[in-house]
């Protein structure tokens, strides 16, 4: 009897076995478990209140997607760009705090990093000027918890928090991307979502905004007074406002434009002409004054570069075309408000921004390390209301980097502008591969155009151009190592 039962509870082992390890559940038995498991899931979440059956459902979908950004650090650039393209327009429908989730992925993957580095013992990926000023701008940023006049360290928790995290995002980008092919695979995604980004303004422009858009619209008195403007209503797209989806436009569409010309085959540069028209119509249609100017900035900028007569040709074309919009009387909002950008309408505001300046450089004169992170904008009036800092429209992003970190670490971050825009152009006319020299080139002008964009509007701190700019910059870093001059001289880098 013994032998019977132990036999029976053998072969029962047995089969287990082959049903478990060898066929991994891929037969009845594995369906039937998945249908138990599905049906108790359901009943379980059933049993819940709404708001924790959907955290609980986006739990399921995250925890691969965390494993995933840990284990492959590519994976988890793809994920940091998805999200910071979606995050508007998720929080348009809920006040979760995904930012902070964010902030914790990218810690993730920087703990992800140094795990790697402390057994590969290998820097070598990050051995570029660009990477000492980012350390010097961390450093910088992590020694402001020190500064005697800041008002709140509290106000600096919040803030540095997402300065370093982001910063470390270049470094992690900068190891990830050690492939010519990761690196093309990563401009087609950014391409990708900034064409789906036009595509959707287009939408909202001619077909209308979604009642979960309007009534997050109608929300805040302020906000709908910024969009409703002229008679009508401003695009923003999956951002936080026209004005950041605008200058994401304007850098874009031409970043589009300069690798339509380069030596790519016709379908693709069909494929970016016409996202390039997509992105200038929706830079349109968001009403913001900066993307206009810096269009044509970014053609000067282009045609000094390459300076051939075909392009010369071009270019003297673009500015006669232009010219004649300007010159032209119209009835349209969207074109009057193009109009007004280059014929002095926008004085006023002009005034009132060199006003604001003037009143703020002697604070910045005699403030060398600044007021402290988070002494303006949101997280001033939040934790130092009663300074009149907290009130202060500083507008760009260099008046706010003077304010805040004073005039050292304004100069700091100028010097990584400076040096991020230098190492460009050098690569540019270094490398010999005509794709890698394209690439290098609309890398050059979208650089020059967000540090042009930075002085009237913060243009490079906010989402998704925060994560773009820094996984450029690694970018920049990379892309020669595969170039053949590069491969067969490496001294020269």
């Amino acid at each position: 009897m013994n032998y019977a039962i132990s036999h029976k509870i053998t072969g029962l082992k047995d089969w287990l076995v082959r049903q478990v390890v060898y066929q991994k559940l891929n037969n009845p038995l594995g369906y039937v478990l998945l249908l138990v498991l599905a049906i108790g899931l359901s009943f379980a979440l059933s049993m819940l209140p709404l708001k924790f059956a959907l955290l609980a459902v986006a739990g399921l979908f995250a925890i691969p997607v965390v494993v995933g950004c840990f284990l492959d650090l590519n994976f988890g650039i793809m994920v940091m760009l998805f999200a910071g393209f979606l995050l508007g327009l998720v929080a348009k429908y809920t006040d979760a705090p995904i930012g902070t989730a964010l902030d914790g992925l990218l810690a993730l993957m920087l703990v992800g990093l140094l795990a790697r580095l402390i057994k590969e013992k290998d820097f070598s990926f990050a051995k570029s000027p660009i990477s000492i000023f980012i350390f010097a701008w961390i450093y910088y940023n992590l020694l402001q918890v020190l500064n005697p006049w800041a008002a709140s360290k509290i106000a600096w928790v919040y803030t540095v928090r997402t300065v370093a995290l982001l910063l470390a995002l270049y470094f992690i980008a900068c190891y990830a991307l050690n492939s010519y092919r990761k690196i093309v695979n990563t401009v087609k995604i950014i391409l990708s979502l900034g064409f789906i980004s036009a595509l959707y303004s287009l939408k909202q422009e001619w077909f209308g905004f979604s009642y979960a858009e309007m009534t997050w619209l109608n929300a805040d008195e302020e906000r709908f007074m910024l969009i409703f403007q002229w008679d009508r209503m401003r695009v923003f797209s999956f951002f936080s406002d026209p004005t950041t989806f605008g200058i994401f436009m304007g850098y874009m569409s031409m970043l589009c434009l300069v690798l339509a010309a380069g030596p790519f085959k016709i379908w693709r540069r069909i494929a970016l002409l016409t996202a390039a028209v997509s992105m200038l119509l929706g830079m349109a249609f968001a009403g913001s004054r900066t993307p206009f100017v810096m269009l044509p900035m970014g053609v000067v900028f282009y045609l000094v570069l390459t300076f051939k007569r075909q392009t010369i040709l071009i270019g003297l074309l673009f500015f006669m075309v232009g010219g004649v919009l300007v010159m032209k009387s119209t009835n349209s909002a969207v074109v009057w408000r193009i109009q007004s950008a280059f014929r002095g309408e926008s004085n006023d505001t002009i005034d009132v921004r060199t006003k604001n300046r003037e009143k703020v450089q002697p604070y910045i004169h005699s403030h060398p390390v600044g007021a402290g992170l988070g002494s303006t904008g949101y997280w001033g009036k939040r934790f130092t209301p009663d300074s009149w800092l907290a009130s202060f429209a500083h507008d760009s992003l260099y008046v706010r980097l003077a304010v805040e970190t004073g005039w050292l670490g304004l100069l700091i971050y100028m010097g990584l502008l400076f040096t991020a825009m230098r190492t460009s152009i050098r690569y540019y006319f270094r490398v010999k591969d005509p794709t890698i020299k394209t690439l290098y080139l609309g890398f050059s002008i979208t650089v020059f155009l967000l540090a042009l964009a930075s002085y009237p509007q913060e243009a490079i701190t906010l989402l998704p151009t925060s994560v773009i700019f820094y996984v450029m910059l690694a970018m920049i870093v990379r892309l020669k190592d595969f170039d053949p001059y590069f491969q067969k001289s490496p001294a020269v880098k």
